[in-house]
Parts: C-alpha cells; sequence; structure tokens
C-alpha cells in the first residue's frame, strides 16, 4: 500500500541509486503533460530534500518550458528486477543552464556527458511509495550510445544549432530558456 514521507529518507536514496532509469513528469498551466523516460548516469541525490538530473539534448525540451512556467514535478521510479516498488517524488523544480552562475557546480556531480543542455534542481516536498506489484520484471542489458554518439558527430557548435532548430519552443509554443543570454 502507498506510504508517504516529508523527505527523501536513506532506503528511497539507495533504492534511486540502484535505478537505470526514471520517469519525469512535467505541465504546463493548460498546455500539454509531458511525461519523459530518462537514463545514462544522470541523476543525483544530494540531500532528503534535493535532486539533480542532467538533462541531455534531445527531439524537445517540453521540460524546460514547462517548468518555467508552473515549477511542478514529479520523478517516478519503479523496480524492474527484485522486490516490487514505486517511488514518486513531488516538488518545484527549476533549470539551470549553462550560462546560470551555479551551473558548474552541479555539473561537477555528473560524468561528462555530450550535448548536456540544463540541469533541473528538484526541491521534494513529499515522496510516496507504493507496491509496484503490477511493474514487470525486465533484465537490463546496457545503456544505449546512440545520442551520445550522435552528440558526439555534432559537436558543440552543432548542437547549439540543434537547439536553435529543435529546442527554442516547446509543443505548446512556449518558450525553453535554451539559448537565451
Amino acid at each position: 500500500m502507498a506510504r508517504r514521507y516529508p523527505h527523501i529518507e536513506p532506503v528511497h536514496a539507495d533504492f534511486i541509486a540502484r535505478q537505470k532509469l526514471f520517469f519525469v513528469a512535467t505541465a504546463a498551466v493548460g498546455g500539454l503533460v509531458n511525461l519523459s523516460p530518462k537514463g545514462m548516469d544522470s541523476l543525483r541525490v544530494l540531500d532528503e530534500k534535493r535532486i539533480i538530473w542532467l538533462n541531455v539534448t534531445g527531439s524537445g525540451n517540453e521540460t524546460a518550458a514547462h517548468v518555467a512556467e508552473n515549477p511542478r514535478m514529479t520523478l517516478m521510479f519503479c523496480a524492474f528486477e527484485g522486490k516490487p516498488l514505486i517511488l514518486r517524488l513531488y516538488g518545484e523544480a527549476r533549470a539551470i543552464h549553462p550560462r546560470d552562475p551555479d551551473w558548474q557546480t552541479l555539473l561537477d556531480h555528473f560524468p561528462p556527458l555530450p550535448g548536456a543542455r540544463q540541469i533541473f534542481e528538484l526541491t521534494v516536498d513529499m515522496v510516496q511509495s507504493s507496491c509496484g506489484m503490477a511493474v514487470p520484471l525486465f533484465d537490463y542489458v546496457e545503456d544505449r550510445e546512440a545520442l551520445n554518439d550522435w552528440a558526439q558527430r555534432k559537436g558543440p557548435a552543432g548542437i547549439e544549432q540543434y537547439w536553435r532548430e529543435k529546442n527554442v519552443t516547446s509543443l505548446d509554443g512556449m518558450p525553453t530558456g535554451i539559448g537565451d543570454k
């Protein structure tokens, strides 16, 4: 059954650290709801109330646009092996861009990932665990390297051009803040 917690407990942080996949949900006021799967070595629990995750270049940039208008964010983790569990973190997020003063300090928490475009910092208001008994068991094989390979081939100038073409506005036409000075 579901339980609520005011912050990330050590057992939650251990569970999060073992996950290879997590999901991010955001929504703009009156706009589309966005739900994105995230992988790679891109998430860190900083303390019982703060999580950061490194967002790499993708086909869209919905999360950044949504958070700029409405900072609510939910992260969800599922146990795909071992004991069943679903863990959700609810809170308010902010996007940190390479131009922001705390970018480098937060970026130092991650291995280098080509195409890094934002770091999202989530301040956790509530943690909820639930059974997860309907989540299927899966075997992890490996991370996909296709996105890293693509970003490496593009290079920094190519990535910035891609941002200008594909990542400046959301599907709803809202600004994402990428490329702003």
